[in-house]
Parts: structure tokens; sequence; C-alpha cells
């Protein structure tokens, strides 16, 4: 009796380490958890993008790509159909994971959303954001930002649909 009540109790350690997955809103600034994620959405260079396959594999790449906040959007430009198969992944299942990097302390930060080719947005060399965010990180590269243009001109835009946030224990 004793180790059936032992092995139903949980270790502090696993108490301690929650997070939950909720319906995606922005996150209230004035907190200092709406500020952390906030931060990360508008400051992280990549973000993991995982589209799944016809046979329901996951296939994770990481992707530049800039948080529209009026629009509640993340913005990402691909390679074209054929060069890429995420396009193709996209079509036929939008439903994408979005998982930025988790250091050694960064908070862990993970979306669900759904993506679509956008039509509405001018070439990642033309977009004012896109621009700001990126011109030097490109330029670290070694790629101007009219040939990153060129190598993925297609606009995605990944409306979030949920959540899941850990606050760093570091």
């Amino acid at each position: 009796m004793a180790d059936q009540h032992l092995a139903s109790e949980k270790p502090e350690f696993e108490k301690a380490i929650r997070h939950r997955e909720v319906p995606f809103a922005l996150p209230d600034a004035t907190t200092p958890d709406g500020q952390r994620i906030l931060k990360r959405l508008r400051d992280e260079q990549t973000i993991w993008f995982t589209t799944v396959d016809e046979e329901g594999s996951p296939h994770a790449l990481p992707v530049a790509f800039v948080w529209d906040e009026a629009r509640g959007t993340l913005l990402t430009y691909s390679a074209p159909q054929g060069e890429r198969d995420r396009l193709e992944h996209i079509a036929r299942n939008p439903h994408v994971g979005l998982h930025f990097e988790m250091g050694h302390d960064a908070d862990l930060l993970v979306m669900t959303g759904e993506a679509s080719v956008s039509r509405d947005d001018p070439p990642s060399n033309e977009c004012p954001a896109w621009v700001e965010k990126y011109r030097d990180y490109f330029a670290r590269l070694g790629m101007s930002l009219a040939r990153a243009a060129e190598a993925a001109p297609v606009s995605l835009r990944i409306r979030p649909q949920t959540l899941r946030y850990m606050r760093s224990p570091f």
C-alpha cells in the first residue's frame, strides 16, 4: 500500500514545471510574462517552423520571421514550390507548429497556427519591418536583402491559434 501511495505522488520538480496550451491572444504587455512573450515575438531572429507532409511526418526548419502585431500574424518568406516542400505541405494541411529556441535562460514558447500564402505582402526587401530586422542579419551571412528576396519570394502569413508558455526557471 505504501508503494502505491508514493507512486501516485509527483516529485516536487514535476509539480513546479507546468505549462498549458491556451487559445492564442495577444499577451498583456503590462505583465512580466506578456512583456517577455512580446519581446521574443519582436526580437527573435529565427523560429522553428514545422509543417506536416502527406504521411503525417513533421518537417521543422528554422526561418526568419516578423511579428505583425497589428494583424496578429507572423510573416515569413519561402522558396517557391518545387524548391521546398513547405508550400505543398501547407496546401494540404495549413496547421503548423512554431517553436522558439530554448537556450539556457530562455522561456519555453511554442505556438500552433494556420499558415497561408499571402498575396498582399511586398517582397521581403521592400517590407520595412523585415528590412529593419534583417538588414544586418543577412549581411553577416554574406547575402543582400535583394538576393534573399529572390531566394524566398513567397510570403506566408501564420495566424497563431494556441500558445504554450513556461517561464524559464533560470
